[in-house]
């Protein structure tokens, strides 16, 4: 496929990783081409940013800095057969199309956004919440049913998987079951397989693990998610990060800056060796995503109350190998009636509803 407006992917090497994740993320091709003067200098792909991310730059570092500057290119006199053969070969899903002078004259690429593998991984999705924070809105409906825009939060988050290819479902439920299940039945409206899970008490995140089918397919990992989050993450890439890297479990994390709003002053005893004014920290939290394999969901027992974070700290803890996802896209954690109302706002433009 041929891509018309491959011009927007076009940045600058002094462009920011932000300026760079904006385009990504805007274009939906996961690259940006960098070029001085319209000559190639390199490109930089969304995973190039999380490895970035990982190791501790920020997001105001310059793309010249990690982009890669020895892409592989191609000349626009090449066949589709050719462009499509030197893509597989070389397993990347776009090219940069050049001139004799390295100009950048367009890109090709393998992506087309109307064949999704189809994914036989279960989606598990915790729905059983009280959403106490969020009443009196949840007096009489369970959070993940409350409406963004004109569907529930839970509806927006499924079929979200579906645009990724996911078919089989998982829901979690406690707190006013039949309203889900009322809403949602077998899936078969929606072109899904869902299966319910009710805990008859709540037992946190990861305790609802234990009362899954033990038909799951074994070699496929499963990606939970917690069902007030709103958000348009890469499944995909998500899923192949997990298995490309052999985790046992893959927590996404979300960048957090936290500003000081006072000077943190430093000291040797009584003397004073230096002041910081309003120092930003910067931390990873928890996403209340992950992608986990069966031999972890076989730990958990029938009815035993534990939260994810507890399990993977129980399992990391070992000889477990629990890995990291920093994700930039767009994710919001609808806990408070703020982050309500500005889920309100943010629907209309992600292209989630």
């Amino acid at each position: 496929m041929s891509i018309k407006n491959w011009e927007n992917i076009i940045i600058r090497p002094d462009d920011s990783l932000k300026t760079a994740l904006s385009v990504i993320d805007k274009e939906a091709l996961r690259v940006a081409i960098v070029a001085e003067n319209g000559v190639i200098k390199g490109v930089v792909t969304d995973g190039d940013i999380r490895r970035a991310i990982l190791k501790g730059t920020e997001l105001s570092c310059v793309v010249e800095e990690i982009m890669n500057r020895n892409p592989i290119t191609a000349s626009a006199s090449l066949s589709s057969n050719e462009l499509q053969k030197m893509m597989k070969e070389s397993e990347i899903l776009s090219l940069p199309i050049v001139d004799d002078e390295g100009r950048v004259v367009g890109l090709k690429t393998l992506y087309d956004t109307f064949l999704v593998e189809k994914r036989n991984n279960p989606v598990f999705i915790m729905a059983g919440g009280f959403g106490t924070r969020l009443r009196p809105l949840t007096d009489n409906c369970p959070k993940p049913m409350l409406k963004v825009g004109d569907k529930p939060i839970l509806e927006v988050t499924i079929q979200n998987f579906i645009k990724a290819g996911f078919l089989n479902f998982y829901i979690s439920t406690h707190y006013m079951p039949e309203i889900i299940e009322q809403y949602f039945g077998d899936g078969s409206s929606l072109g899904v397989n869902i299966t319910y899970v009710h805990e008859s008490e709540p037992l946190g995140t990861g305790g609802a693990l234990g009362l899954l089918p033990k038909d799951l397919p074994e070699n496929l990992p499963i990606i939970m998610i917690n069902g007030d989050i709103l958000t348009n993450v890469d499944y995909e890439r998500l899923l192949d990060f997990h298995e490309t890297n052999d985790a046992d479990a893959t927590m996404c994390v979300r960048e957090y800056d936290y500003q000081i709003p006072y000077g943190v002053v430093k000291g040797n005893g009584m003397k004073v060796s230096g002041i910081e004014e309003k120092p930003t920290q910067r931390y990873f939290i928890n996403a209340g995503i992950y992608v986990i394999s069966q031999k972890i969901v076989s730990l958990v027992p029938k009815n035993y109350r534990v939260d994810m974070p507890s399990l993977l700290e129980m399992y990391f803890n070992g000889e477990g190998r629990v890995l990291m996802f920093p994700i930039h896209e767009y994710w919001l954690d609808i806990g408070r009636m703020d982050d309500f109302r500005r889920a309100q706002s943010d629907i209309q433009t992600l292209g989630l509803d």
